[in-house]
């Protein structure tokens, strides 16, 4: 499957930027929306450590948009249900990690970036299968998800 070429959302210049950006990742759409909205204006560096957590299921994301059913999580301050989203924060790690190098490649300090923008949307859909018994099949969307990121240094 081809990759879309999309650009950022946020149309935004200065020298004291970093970007990075991942399109149609196999992730859930639903979970990396939290969690871009949950990072958003987050330390760089906070941001990785409260995203590992979530991968080793130690803190939560809160779940504000798509909490329909969503169990309280301990933990959550200001809000109460949440989800320990293990794929998706993995590739927003990922993807946090590339920026820090692309800030370092254009000479910022990696210490000492925020997140400006965080942004995820639905990437193309394609086809999948989802096995049924008796040797039939019921057609199902495959979900893709596009991620970007911009980070700048502060002082």
């Amino acid at each position: 499957m081809a990759m879309a070429r999309t650009g950022y959302s946020l149309q935004i210049e200065g020298e004291n930027l970093a970007r990075a950006k991942a399109n149609e990742l196999s992730v859930s759409p639903k979970h990396s929306i939290e969690i871009a909205h949950f990072i958003r204006g987050m330390k760089a560096d906070a941001a990785l450590a409260y995203l590992e957590d979530v991968v080793a299921k130690k803190k939560a994301i809160p779940f504000k948009r798509f909490n329909r059913d969503v169990a309280h999580k301990r933990g959550l301050v200001g809000w109460d249900a949440g989800r320990y989203p293990v794929k998706a924060s993995g590739e927003f790690i990922t993807l946090i990690n590339q920026a820090k190098k692309n800030a370092e490649y254009s000479g910022l300090d990696a210490e000492n970036l925020v997140i400006v923008h965080a942004a995820a949307n639905r990437g193309r859909a394609g086809r999948g299968v989802f096995p049924r018994a008796m040797g039939r099949a019921t057609p199902k969307r495959r979900e893709t998800v596009n991620i970007e990121l911009i980070l700048r240094e502060v002082e």
